[in-house]
């Protein structure tokens, strides 16, 4: 496909995403997030042979959230292995909220995956517990393809202060022996890997080496194993929306993750990687103008993995 038909698509995708922003509601539940305007929108893809295309409000930063479950993920499975990881956590969708604590009392005392919030704390103990936060944030940022992402203190404190129920879920699986790590030292690095400020353009680089095997899109080199690129795309497909994933794999049809700060990161295989930022959310907690701009993409560049 053309650059100029890129470029042209991505726009009118733009245009067709504000339509729905009214639609969509802040994160309030985390008192700094509330500060966000809701009306801003913004999109980059960056494609597996390295080109780039950008529009709207894609500079803003806003914080990574969810999104860095897959990263944590990732992290876990290349330094502490598969076998390891699905002793702490399942690979099921739960159906339930992100933040949901329901079935860790009624069905099971291991997380139903590691991309709500129950598993992504499972996972971030068993790293916590063996590495310090610095090397974790090196590798966000080398998959990210920039030297500079940091923490937003600002963030980080906001959701230390109000992740009332994420503490509940620790302890309750710290009592369920699920969580092994000390529960402060757990969620210390839970709150910070959901506090990093990116761009749209930061996570496009990262969803571009998702859909490109593992590879830099620039440099070729093998920065994720392509066993681990297995399970992670496959748990994306199936959870990476929460409770909405099954909706958005038939209407826009690529693995995907979704933040509470708005952002959603988006690849079709072999091709490209996208990352939308719109922080009005609904009621899955999934950006509103960023859902429909990746639909529109989905089905003017044929992206859908059905196709």
């Amino acid at each position: 496909m053309k650059s100029s038909n890129i470029s042209e698509v991505l726009n009118d995708a733009l245009e067709h995403g504000r339509k729905y922003i009214s639609e969509g509601n802040i994160a309030t539940y985390i008192p700094e997030l509330s500060k966000v305007d809701k009306n801003f929108l913004g999109v980059s893809i960056v494609t597996t042979d390295g080109k780039e295309y950008h529009a709207g409000d894609w500079q803003q930063e806003f914080t990574m959230q969810s999104i860095s479950k897959t990263i944590s993920l990732i992290f876990a499975l290349e330094h502490i292995g598969a076998d390891v990881i699905f002793t702490k956590v399942g690979m099921e969708p739960s159906g339930d909220p992100f933040n949901s604590i329901v079935k860790l009392e009624t069905k099971s005392a291991m997380p139903s995956n590691p991309l709500i919030n129950a598993g992504a704390i499972a996972v971030a103990g068993l790293i916590a517990d063996r590495y310090e936060f610095e090397e974790f944030l090196r590798f966000v940022r080398l998959v990210c393809g920039r030297d500079t992402i940091v923490v937003d203190e600002n963030v980080y404190n906001s959701e230390n202060g109000a992740g009332k129920l994420n503490r509940s879920i620790a302890y309750l699986l710290q009592s369920n022996g699920v969580l092994e790590a000390d529960v402060e030292k757990a969620l210390s690095f839970y709150f910070k890997m959901c506090s990093l400020n990116i761009n749209t353009f930061d996570l496009a680089n990262y969803a571009a080496i998702l859909a490109n095997g593992g590879k830099d899109v620039r440099s070729g080199i093998q920065l994720i194993n392509k066993p681990v690129l297995q399970i992670v795309k496959s748990l994306m497909v199936t959870c990476g929306l929460y409770d909405g994933s099954g909706e958005f794999a038939i209407r826009v049809g690529m693995p995907a993750k979704s933040g509470v700060g708005g952002g959603i990161l988006a690849l079709a295989q072999n091709n490209m990687g996208i990352c939308v930022f719109g922080p009005a959310l609904d009621v899955h907690g999934n950006s509103t103008g960023g859902y429909q701009i990746l639909e529109y993409l989905s089905k003017e560049l044929d992206l859908h993995y059905f196709s």
